[in-house]
């Protein structure tokens, strides 16, 4: 018998003994058992995802060029909307002249008590409040005055004479890079930049009167529109919010300055006056901010460059890196204040809800 014959006779036996097995047996109703398991049970989001998603919806709705981040300095997590995106800094770059500057301290290079000479052709333009100091022969101030100026007061003369002391912009920009800033930029200072940013060329007669003001004026209003856009597109002063919260962490934590260059910068950045509608109008009973605000050039509508970053530290001691960069918008300046110091209470809200602390709110600008 072959193969093939072998199989189907034993298929032919198989069948006619079940057939007889199930005649033998009477027949029965299969009833399926199901075992029922409990779905696992959802993960809760953690504080980082509960603020990741409240700053995508106030970015989003906001619109417009911004970026938002936020660094738990503690835990080292990090919540942000569009956080990744290179904006104007304006007067925030401040930071790293003295950074850069208290670097130099730390390596015994200069003293806060150097004496430093401010002449007439050392002044900027916009707001530089030491101008009213600098007579015919100058005015001699310390390089702590002057560091206290630019942070404080966000003087642009005096920052720009720490700029000069420490060898220039491209000392800050090195300063940076060894430091490991991140997407950090250092433009060309203060003189340049905004006079390119406007369309215009410097000349030492901006630092006076209104002279800066008429030339640009005077400028055809696309000339001014394709120079602002072209800052806006390339900042030369450009940096990630992520990267600014995260120095700021590193600032908070000392891993940027020795402690008494940290607890100097620090101390000055908690006397800032610019900004009070801005993340400082966040603040809950007991909160303490750290900060420093940057506003830049306005053309028609278009707003550049407003922004403000800082410490928020909760009674607790819990603190936070924040740093909210509005690069560019034609939302009008209650809109552009009202964001930042939405994102300060959403960090104060945030904190509160994972401690269970229920705090009175200050009242909204």
């Amino acid at each position: 018998m072959g193969r093939a014959a072998r199989i189907v006779g034993r298929m032919v036996v198989g069948a006619l003994a079940l057939a007889a097995g199930l005649a033998a047996h009477p027949p029965f109703t299969y009833e399926p058992k199901f075992v029922v398991r409990p779905s696992p049970a959802s993960r809760a989001p953690t504080a980082a995802e509960r603020l990741d998603a409240r700053l995508e919806r106030m970015g989003r709705a906001f619109g417009g060029r911004i970026g938002i981040a936020v660094y738990n300095v503690d835990e080292g997590w990090a919540a942000d909307f569009n956080g990744d995106a290179l904006l104007p800094q304006q007067s925030v770059s401040k930071l790293w002249v003295s950074v850069a500057t208290l670097d130099r301290v730390d390596r015994g290079e200069l003293s806060l008590d150097d004496r430093v000479l401010i002449r007439k052709e050392d002044l900027s333009l916009f707001h530089q409040p030491i101008r009213a100091q600098v007579g015919e022969h100058g005015y001699v101030t310390t390089v702590r005055d002057l560091m206290r100026r630019a942070i404080t007061q966000s003087d642009n003369a005096a920052n720009d004479a720490l700029i000069r002391r420490i060898g220039g912009p491209w000392a800050v920009q090195v300063t940076v890079v060894a430091k490991n800033l991140g997407e950090i930029r250092f433009g060309p200072g203060e003189r340049e930049m905004q006079t390119a940013a406007a369309g215009l060329t410097w000349k030492p007669e901006y630092s006076f009167e209104r002279h800066f003001w008429e030339d640009r004026e005077a400028l055809p209003r696309d000339v001014r529109s394709k120079a602002l856009d072209a800052y806006v597109e390339n900042p030369p002063d450009g940096a990630s919010a992520l990267d600014i919260a995260e120095t700021l962490g590193r600032l908070k934590g000392g891993g940027l300055l020795s402690p008494g260059s940290t607890a100097f910068l620090l101390g000055l950045m908690a006397e800032t006056s610019t900004g009070s509608s801005r993340l400082r109008a966040s603040l809950a009973p007991g909160w303490t901010l750290q900060h420093k605000t940057g506003t830049g050039q306005v053309n028609g509508d278009l707003a550049t460059g407003y922004n403000d970053v800082g410490l928020l530290t909760a009674p607790d001691g819990t603190a936070y890196a924040v740093a909210v960069l509005i690069g560019a918008s034609r939302r009008p300046f209650k809109d552009r204040s009202s964001l930042i110091a939405e994102v300060g209470r959403a960090v104060i809200a945030s904190h509160e809800a994972e401690r269970g602390v229920v705090a009175v709110r200050p009242t909204e600008p």
